[in-house]
Formats: C-alpha cells, structure tokens, sequence
C-alpha cells in the first residue's frame, strides 16, 4: 500500500490583502520511514513535523526560528503569533493513492520564537482575523498558551496536593500484584551529533532529537515492561506512541555534541503508560569533565494494541527509590493536568440538554432525576485530586465524559444537612458563585423549580440556569438522603438578554449518615459546558475554589439554628 502524508500549515494575513498561503509537505512512506512491524516510525513523524513547522513559523517571522515547546502531541493548521512567541498548529494526514481516502493520525502545537542576533527578544507582527474562525482558532491557541503559562506552578501544586494524598495513605506504593519496578525500566542511550543530523542553522534538528527520544523510549523502557507481563500471559503485543506531553527546548545542541538519552516508565494507568526521557548534550570539554547540559525532556504516553486494535491493561507498577516516588507521582499530576486541559480547550457543545417541563409527567421527570443521581454516584473508579481533614475532591473521566465528587464531613446530622441543602434559595449564603436563587414552582413536596443566576466567569456575561430539584427521604436504615438537579425547560421563564443560558444534566446531594451527630455530604456533578467554566481552575491546579466552597458549604451546616422548615 502507498501512502503519503502531508501536514498543512496555513497562516491568514489579511491586514495587508494578501491572499491566505500554506506551507505544505507531502512524504511518501518508504521502508526506511518503518519501524519493524511495517508502520510508518513515530520518531520520523516528529522529524518531518518539525521540519514543516518551522518553515511556516519562519515564513511568518521572515528570520530564523527556534521551537521552544510541542504541546497536545495526539497520534490544525493556522500560525498564531503573539507578542514574541507563535503558535504552529500541525494536522498529520495519511492519504491511501488507490482510494484517496484521507485519514488523521496526528495532531500538534508547536511554539517558536525568532532566533534573536543579540539577547533582545524579537518581536512578531501580529495577524489580522477576519473570518469566525480565524478568531476561534487564535482564541484556543491563547487559551493553550494560558495553560502552558500556569503549567509550572500548577504542577508544584498538584504535587503537593498528590504528597498530601501518599500520606495520608489515598496513594500506596505497593501495587496488588503482578507489579514491575520502574527501576528496572532505566535505561541510557548515546548519540553523537553528525552533520546529517543538523538543520540549516548548524544545530541539531529539534525533530531528530524527538526521534531518538522516540526511539529509547519505545524500544527499551515501554517494550521491557510489556515483555515483564506479556512473558506471563505467552502473548507478544508491541506498544504504540499515543501522545507527547510537556515535551520542552531547554537549549541547543551543535554537531559534534554527544548526546545521552535517560529514559524510565513513570507510572502506568489500566491501558496506558508513561516514559520519560531526558536528554544531556556534552561537548568534548564537557564529556571530558562529565559536565552535561540538559537540553530536553519530555513524557510519553503509549498504549498496547491487540491485533483488532483494543487497548490491553498495563501491569501495575511500584517504586524503590525517592526518585521514583518523584517520577511516580509526577505522572499523575500529568495526567491530571491532559485531562483538565483536554476538557478546557476541547469542550463541544453537548447540543439540548433541558427537558421539557410538564406537570402531567412530573413523576417520570422526578423519577429520571434521582435514578440518573443514584447511576452517577455508583460509578467506579474515582480518583482522588485532593483531600483534608473535612473535604475531599474526587475526578472521574468515561470516554469523553467528566464526572466531580466532592465529600464532606459535616458535624450535623444527615436529616439537617438534607433540609437546608434542599432548599436551594438557600445556596447563595454559602456559594459564592450563585448571585441568587429564586423559586418558580412548587410542584408538590418534592420536586421543585428554581432559576439560579451565577457570577461571571472569564469576562463573560453571568450566566443562569433553569433546575428542576426532587429530593426524597431513605425508606430504610442505611439508605442516603438525596437531592438530584437537572435542567429543564420553562416557557416561563425565557432565556435573558443578559446572562447565558446554561444547562445541568445531572447533579444535586447524597446524604448518609456516619454516626448521631455527624454525616457525610457528598456533592456530584456530570460536567458540561455551562458548569465547567467554575470548576476548571480546581481542574488544571491553579484554583482551590471547590475545597473552599466545601468548607464554606460545611461551615454552613454546622450552624445550630434550622433556618429553614419542611
């Protein structure tokens, strides 16, 4: 079979009325660009990606160029140029010639900035937008640039958060067996810089180096962990790169440097797992005194087809040093943070989310309210993203879907937790991202209907949302309190020329008592558009505002007067 892949990168400068232009390569992939089972080897993708970014960065800048970064790597096409610093979007399309069926097979962000003559930065010409999307696109690539900015300390944040989790035991290194120790994956490997190897400037190709970084991590690190488990099982699966995180630039490199690549798995996820690889270049002063220069580091992601393309469970992994502690649990706040940035930047519209409201089948309607409450809350596998004395956050991720969980240890009992909780005018006194709630309709003793208007978030208007609230009562020792929200439909009540009409689908309380005088609140939320705009700060790392409305929420509860009756 033939094939070609070309990547597309477009920059639209129309302040001037020139027309839009392209940068564009087409490759043939021969057998030298295979790796041993006859695909098209990852490490060259990432030489020709990196070659044809650079083209279009330094075709925009009209000087020399330099990556800096290549983030959201996933085995589109405009240049978004900032103040000293653009964004090179990279779409990888593989065209069968019998067909001419096109398919993507890759997806990535480069960041360059021009190659200054002296220490000044240099500074870029901004682009004109004229079309929808063209503002579209430059408003996700400052949003990815938002995140990449947040990125460090969001990460020293995380790390302390996931610290706090290890000790207090939420986080064990003794993994139920089988389990394989990181230690036994590090690995190193040299190479030395050759003219081949450089890119018209006389430094190393950013793209070479990625591919020998592709190339340790795959071949020894990833491919000796499969073999520990695969060995057991008499089955021989090989592993396929899935993405590259925080892959940095941290200096260059020149012909004749030795280069060492340190690559260790990190930690392994059900039916992913990670390795990073750090990469030291020597020159012969350097080699001689065993002085390296770290020039780049990054963490790659692979996973472990079958022969019909299923994804197969990784073992679990432990660790032996303080090091791999380090590594271990850096890999979770990783993954915490691809999948906070994953929804941040890449949330579609969820289409209608309301029901109709309609008194004649508010029993179905109540129903479906409690029974979608009860389905979210006996979800399996929580992970925790932070934990105190009183308040714990818990994330889980199902396809493209994001569930929240917040627990709380309330020293009250269950029944006056539950009363002030269903009484949702009530919230705005703990809440503060509720500006008011106001109730509309008093279908009977358990189901009720609320506007809530909600602060502005990133500079938009405030927006609302239309909940119908059914709470019930356990009907036997053991059962919790619940109290389920969902959006509906309210002829009433229209959408409002000042707020953004937002939707729940499933959300509200459970209620258990732990003993007479305390109880244990935990709060669920399916994430959509309309509520993740509150909680992405919690998700990156950056805002702790979900613990702190929790303690608020607790604080409240534990208040002796009753202000409200049933």
């Amino acid at each position: 079979m033939e094939l070609s892949c070309s990547r597309t990168v477009e920059s639209h400068e129309k302040g001037n009325g020139s027309s839009p232009f392209e940068v564009q390569m087409c490759q043939s992939i021969l057998p030298c660009h295979a790796n041993h089972q006859g695909e098209l080897s990852a490490g060259q993708l990432l030489k020709w990606m990196d070659t044809i970014a650079c083209l279009a960065a330094e075709r925009h800048a009209g000087m020399a160029c330099v990556t800096v970064s290549m983030d959201d790597i996933q085995f589109e096409e405009t240049v978004r140029a900032f103040n000293t610093s653009m964004e090179v979007g990279i779409n990888v399309n593989v065209q069968e010639v019998l067909s001419g069926e096109m398919k993507r097979v890759c997806v990535a962000f480069s960041t360059f900035v021009a190659k200054p003559k002296g220490t000044q930065k240099v500074s870029l010409r901004p682009l004109d937008h004229e079309t929808v999307e063209d503002m579209l696109e430059h408003s996700l690539a400052s949003e990815r640039r938002r995140l990449r900015l947040h990125n460090e300390q969001a990460f020293k944040n995380l790390m302390k958060d996931y610290y706090n989790l290890q000790d207090k035991g939420l986080y064990n290194k003794k993994a139920q067996a089988p389990t394989v120790s990181t230690e036994v994956t590090r690995v190193e490997s040299i190479e030395l810089v050759l003219p081949p190897h450089a890119n018209h400037h006389g430094n190393t190709f950013g793209g070479q180096i990625m591919a020998w970084m592709e190339n340790v991590a795959t071949t020894y690190c990833a491919f000796h962990l499969v073999l520990s488990v695969c060995s057991s099982r008499l089955c021989g699966h090989y592993v396929s790169l899935g993405a590259v995180d925080m892959f940095r630039f941290r200096g260059p490199s020149t012909i004749g440097d030795r280069l060492v690549f340190k690559a260790m798995v990190n930690n392994a996820f059900q039916t992913c797992v990670e390795v990073g690889v750090r990469v030291e270049a020597y020159n012969c002063e350097e080699w001689n005194k065993g002085k390296p220069r770290h020039i780049n580091s990054a963490s790659m992601i692979y996973y472990m087809p079958d022969s019909s393309g299923q994804k197969q469970t990784f073992p679990d992994v432990s660790y032996t040093t303080s090091d791999g502690e380090r590594r271990f649990l850096g890999a979770i706040v990783r993954k915490r943070i691809r999948m906070a940035r994953k929804h941040i930047l890449y949330s579609r519209d969820e289409g209608p989310i309301s029901v109709p409201w309609d008194k004649n089948n508010q029993v179905y309607l109540g129903y479906n309210n409690i029974a979608a409450l009860t389905v979210l809350a006996g979800k399996q596998g929580w992970e925790d993203s932070n934990f105190h004395d009183k308040v714990g956050v818990f994330v889980h991720e199902e396809a493209e879907r994001l569930f929240l969980r917040v627990d709380m240890e309330v020293k009250t009992t269950a029944f006056h937790a539950f009363s002030l909780l269903a009484d949702l005018c009530l919230r705005p006194h703990w809440d503060k991202n509720y500006l008011s709630c106001e109730e509309v309709e008093k279908a009977d003793e358990e189901e009720r209907i609320y506007h809530v208007k909600c602060v502005t978030v990133n500079g938009s208007k405030n927006r609302d949302f239309v909940f119908l609230l059914s709470k019930r009562q356990p009907c036997k020792d053991g059962e919790p309190y619940v109290i389920a929200l969902r959006s509906i439909t309210v002829a009433s009540i229209p959408p409002e020329d000042d707020c953004i009409r937002s939707e729940a689908k499933c959300a509200g309380f459970l209620v258990h008592q732990s003993s007479f005088s305390t109880c244990q609140v935990s709060y669920y939320n399916q994430v959509t558009s309309g509520v993740l705009p509150y909680i992405e700060g919690n998700l990156a790392g950056w805002s702790k505002s979900m613990e702190e409305t929790a303690m608020a929420c607790i604080s409240f509860l534990e208040r002796d007067v009753l202000t409200t009756q049933f």
